[in-house]
C-alpha cells in the first residue's frame, strides 16, 4: 500500500506494524515481561508504553541527523533541516551556537516524541571522544540504545568506546547501519566489525534494496516485504513483494538470523533443527527476548539523509528495547548499611531520582533527572542523598533540545528537568520516606592541561564561568599551581579545553589565552625497594620520633597501572594503630610530586612490615613526616621512570593518502596496530599525546583535507631514555631557578 504523510500538525506516524500487532505478536513473551493486569493503574499504563533511548556513535555516522527525521516523522517538528545545511537553520538538537558552526555535537541534548500510542525519551550524545562524559552519563540512566554505525567505515574508535560504556551499564541495544546512499557502503562488512571487534552476537533485520545511489529502500526479513520510501521527505510508505532478483539474498540473510538465534534462544533452536523458518510473530518475540537479556544485536540499516529507513527503525524500538519496568535498577539503603534494594519502577512507590545533567538556564540552574521509582510533582520538597538538604521543586519542564514545556508530575520512567535545585551532577534525591542511593557514572581522568589567563585580570565573570563549567562536567578540572600562580584547566583533549576558552570569550565576555599543552606525566617505580626511614627531631621538650620500614613494589606487572596502594602488614603494634592513618596519608601526600620531573607517582603499592614509636615524642605529624621521607628513599631505589599518556588513534583516509598517513605516524613514534579498508583506508595505531598537537592540521595537509582523525586515552607507558633525560632537565632547571629566586 502507498501511504501520504499529513501536514505536521496532525501527521500520524505511520508503522509498518501496529502496536495492536506487537501485542498479539509476542503471547510466549507475557509471562517473562511483568505486563499489565487488568487492575493496574494508569500510570502503571504508560510506564509500558514508554521508551527511554539514546543515539550514539562515533562521530559523523548520522546520529543528529538521524535525531532529526525521528523528530519529523513523528510530527515533533514541521520541517527537516540539516547539520550543516546551507539554510543556516541547523538540526534541532545542535542548538548551541558552537555546535552549529563546528558542525558536531558537542553536548547531549533531550527531547521526546510520540510513535503510535507509545512515548519515546530520545537523548542525542556527542560522538567525539572529548565529550564522552556526556555518552557516559545519557547511558548511565537510559534503558535502551541505538548505535548507529557508518555504513562505510563500520565500527570505528568511538563505536568501541561507546559499546565499552553501554557495556558497563548493560544497556540493551539495536544497530543502525547509517549511509547506504554513499559509494562504498558496505552493510555485510559493517555486521562483520560487529562481531569481530565488537564481540556482539548481531544479525541483520533488514537486506538494503541496493546500495550507494541506488538505495531505494529495505527488505523486512521477519514479514518478507519490500519497504519502499517515497516523496520528497521519505514520508509515502510502500510495502511491496520482494523484488525477484533479492531472493536469494533474503533466503540466506533469514537463515544467518535464525543460526544467530538458536545459538540463545531454545525456540529459535527447535525451529533451525527443524530447518523450518519460524512465524514474523514468533521470530519478534525472541529477538525481544534475547536483546533484553543482551545476548542478542538486531541490525537495520538506511541512509537518515536520504530519509530511508527510519520508519522501520522506530517500530524496532518499540518491538525490542524495553520500557523502564523491564529494566532491573538497583539502589543502596543506606538505613541497612547500603544493602542492595531492586527499584520497582511503580509511580505510587516512595520517589527515587538521579540528576545526572547540569546546565545553566535563565531561571537558574538546570537539572536533568531520571525518576526511577514514585513520583515529583512542582512545589514538592525533596531530599539530597549527598548532604542530606531538602531542596524545594519550584519549576518542573520537560526538554525539547533547548525548549521547555511545564509539566506538573513526573513519574517513574520519566526524564524531566528541574530548574533551582541546587546540586552536584550524581546526586539522587528521594522523597524522604526511603533512604536510597544510586551508583553515579564513571568519570574518566583528564590527559591534557592548559595554562589559562584572562586577557582581562580579575574579569568579574571568570570565576562564575569557571566554577559552572566544572559543575557542568565532570572531566573538566581547574587548579592553581602552587609555583607560578597559574589557572590550569584540564580535560579529554585539545578540542574538549578550545570548547570552554570559546564558551568563555562567547557566553561570558572574558577573553583568554592559553599556555602550550601539558601532557599529564607520571612517574612509577620498575622495581621493589626497601625503605628503614626514621624521623627523629628535637628541639627541647617533647620532640618528634617515628620510623617505618616496608617495602615499595610495581603494583602491576606492566608498569604505571593501577593508581596507589597502602597495607600494612606488620605482626603486632610495633606502630601504635592509631597512627596507621597518619603514615597513609604521609604516603599519598608523597605520592603528589615524584623525584624526576615533579609529576604524580602512579601504579605504587606501599607495604608496611615494622617501625618503631616513642612513649613520648611519636605523634601523627612524626609518622607523617617518616612516611615521606620513606617514600623518597623508596622511590629512588626502585629506578624511577616517567610515564606518558598512549593514545588509541584511528585514523581515516581515502586508499590513495594511506602511505602518506602512515608516514605521519611514523614521525610522531607511534605503531601501527591494523589497516583496513579499500577506497577509504582505516589505520589503527597507538601515539604518544605529547606527539599528537598540531596531528589534525597536518593529516589535512597531506590528505587535501580529506582525512580525518579519532583518539582516546588507553594507558600510561614510560618514555624513551632520552625523553626521560630530558624531562629531568627541564625540571631541575625549573627547580633551580625557583630556588635561586
Amino acid at each position: 500500500f502507498t501511504s501520504t504523510a499529513r501536514p505536521p500538525d496532525t501527521r500520524v506516524a505511520l508503522m509498518m506494524l501496529s502496536t495492536a500487532t506487537m501485542r498479539t505478536a509476542i503471547p510466549s513473551l507475557m509471562s517473562t515481561r511483568r505486563l499489565l493486569s487488568t487492575t493496574a493503574n494508569l500510570a502503571d499504563v504508560a510506564v509500558q508504553k514508554m521508551r527511554n533511548i539514546g543515539i550514539s556513535a562515533h562521530i559523523d555516522s548520522g546520529k543528529t541527523t538521524l535525531t532529526e527525521r525521528i523528530l519529523y516523522y513523528t510530527g515533533r517538528i514541521g520541517s527537516i533541516h540539516e547539520v550543516r545545511g546551507k539554510d543556516g537553520v541547523g538540526a534541532k538538537m545542535d542548538f548551541m551556537e558552537l555546535e552549529r558552526e563546528k558542525g558536531i555535537t558537542i553536548q547531549s541534548a533531550a527531547t521526546h516524541c510520540a510513535w503510535g500510542d507509545h512515548e519515546i525519551n530520545i537523548i542525542d550524545t556527542p560522538g567525539h571522544v572529548d565529550f564522552t562524559i556526556e555518552v557516559e552519563r545519557a547511558l548511565r540512566v537510559l534503558d535502551g540504545a541505538i548505535l548507529v554505525l557508518c555504513g562505510v567505515a563500520g565500527v570505528q574508535s568511538q563505536s568501541i568506546t561507546v559499546d565499552r560504556q553501554m557495556k558497563r551499564y548493560s544497556v540493551p541495544r539495536l544497530a543502525f547501519v547509517n549511509k547506504l546512499d554513499r559509494e562504498g557502503a558496505n552493510p555485510d562488512v559493517v555486521i562483520e566489525n560487529l562481531r569481530s571487534k565488537l564481540r556482539l552476537n548481531a544479525a541483520a533485520m533488514q537486506v538494503p534494496l541496493g546500495l550507494s545511489g541506488e538505495h531505494k529502500g529495505v527488505i523486512d526479513l521477519a514479514e518478507k516485504k519490500a519497504i519502499f520510501f517515497d516523496g520528497a521527505n521519505g514520508d509515502e510508505i510502500r510495502i511491496a513483494e520482494v523484488p525477484a532478483e533479492h531472493e536469494n539474498a533474503v533466503q540466506e540473510k533469514r537463515m544467518e538470523l535464525l543460526e544467530r538465534l538458536a545459538d540463545v534462544d531454545e525456540e529459535m533452536a527447535e525451529y533451525y533443527l527443524a530447518e523450518d523458518f519460524p512465524p514474523a510473530d514468533a521470530l519478534r518475540a525472541a529477538v525481544r527476548r534475547q536483546v533484553l537479556a543482551l545476548n542478542f544485536t538486531p541490525v537495520f540499516m538506511g541512509s537518515a539523509f536520504k530519509n530511508k529507513g527510519v520508519h522501520p527503525l522506530l517500530d524496532a524500538v518499540l518491538h525490542y528495547l524495553p520500557a523502564p519496568r523491564e529494566v532491573q535498577n538497583v539502589a543502596l539503603d543506606l538505613a541497612r548499611d547500603e544493602a542492595q534494594v531492586r527499584l520497582s519502577g511503580a509511580s505510587d512507590d516512595p520517589f527515587v531520582g538521579l540528576a545526572f545533567k547540569l546546565e545553566e538556564g535563565k531561571f537558574g540552574q538546570l537539572t536533568y533527572i531520571r525518576i526511577y521509582q514514585g513520583a515529583v510533582r512542582r512545589g514538592d520538597t525533596i531530599l539530597s542523598m549527598a548532604d542530606g538538604r531538602k531542596v524545594r521543586v519550584p519549576k518542573l519542564v520537560r526538554m525539547h533540545a533547548n525548549e521547555m514545556e511545564d509539566v506538573e508530575v513526573g513519574e517513574a520512567g520519566d526524564i524531566v528537568a528541574m530548574f533551582g535545585v541546587d546540586c552536584a551532577s550524581g546526586t539522587t534525591f528521594t522523597d524522604g520516606k526511603c533512604r536510597y542511593s544510586l551508583t553515579s557514572m564513571f568519570v574518566p581522568d583528564p590527559v591534557i592541561s592548559l595554562a589559562l589567563l584572562p586577557a582581562k585580570k580579575n574579569h568579574p565573570n571568570f570565576s562564575k564561568a569557571i566554577g559552572r563549567f566544572t559543575k557542568e562536567d565532570p572531566t573538566f578540572r581547574v587548579h592553581t599551581d602552587d609555583e607560578s600562580g597559574e589557572t590550569i584547566i584540564s580535560g579529554m583533549g585539545e578540542l574538549h579545553l578550545q570548547i570552554y576558552v570559546e564558551r568563555l570569550k562567547r557566553e561570558y565576555g572574558c577573553e583568554c589565552s592559553t599556555g602550550a599543552p601539558k601532557v599529564a606525566f607520571r612517574e612509577t617505580g620498575s622495581q621493589r625497594s626497601q625503605f628503614s626511614y626514621t624521623h627523629k627531631k628535637q628541639s627541647g621538650g617533647a620532640g618528634q620520633f617515628g620510623k617505618v620500614e616496608g617495602y615499595l613494589e610495581p603494583i602491576s606487572e606492566t608498569l604505571g597501572q593501577g593508581g596507589f596502594e597502602f597495607e600494612n602488614r606488620m605482626i603486632g603494634n610495633a606502630i601504635p594503630p592509631e597512627f596507621l592513618p597518619a603514615i597513609e596519608k604521609g604516603f599519598r601526600e608523597a605520592i603528589e610530586k615524584g623525584p624526576l620531573s615533579g609529576a604524580p607517582v602512579m601504579g605504587m603499592r606501599v607495604v608496611i612490615e615494622d617501625g618503631m614509636a616513642h612513649a613520648v615524642d611519636s605523634n601523627e605529624m612524626a609518622f607523617k613526616s617518616a612516611a615521606k621521607g620513606a617514600f623518597k628513599q623508596a622511590l629512588s631505589a626502585a629506578k624511577p621512570l616517567v610515564l606518558e599518556p598512549l593514545m588509541s588513534a584511528e585514523i581515516s583516509v581515502p586508499s590513495e593518502f594511506q602511505g602518506a598517513a602512515i608516514g605521519l605516524v611514523s614521525q610522531r613514534k607511534g605503531t601501527v596496530n591494523r589497516m583496513e579498508g579499500n577506497e577509504f583506508a582505516t589505520i589503527d595505531a597507538e601515539v604518544p599525546l605529547d606527539n599528537m598537537f598540531g596531528f589534525s592540521s597536518d593529516l589535512r595537509s597531506v590528505t587535501q583535507g580529506k582525512g580525518e582523525f579519532s583518539m582516546e586515552y588507553k594507558m600510561h607507558v614510560p618514555v624513551t631514555r632520552e625523553k626521560q633525560e630530558l624531562i629531568c632537565k627541564r625540571w631541575r632547571e625549573q627547580s633551580e631557578g625557583k630556588g635561586s629566586d
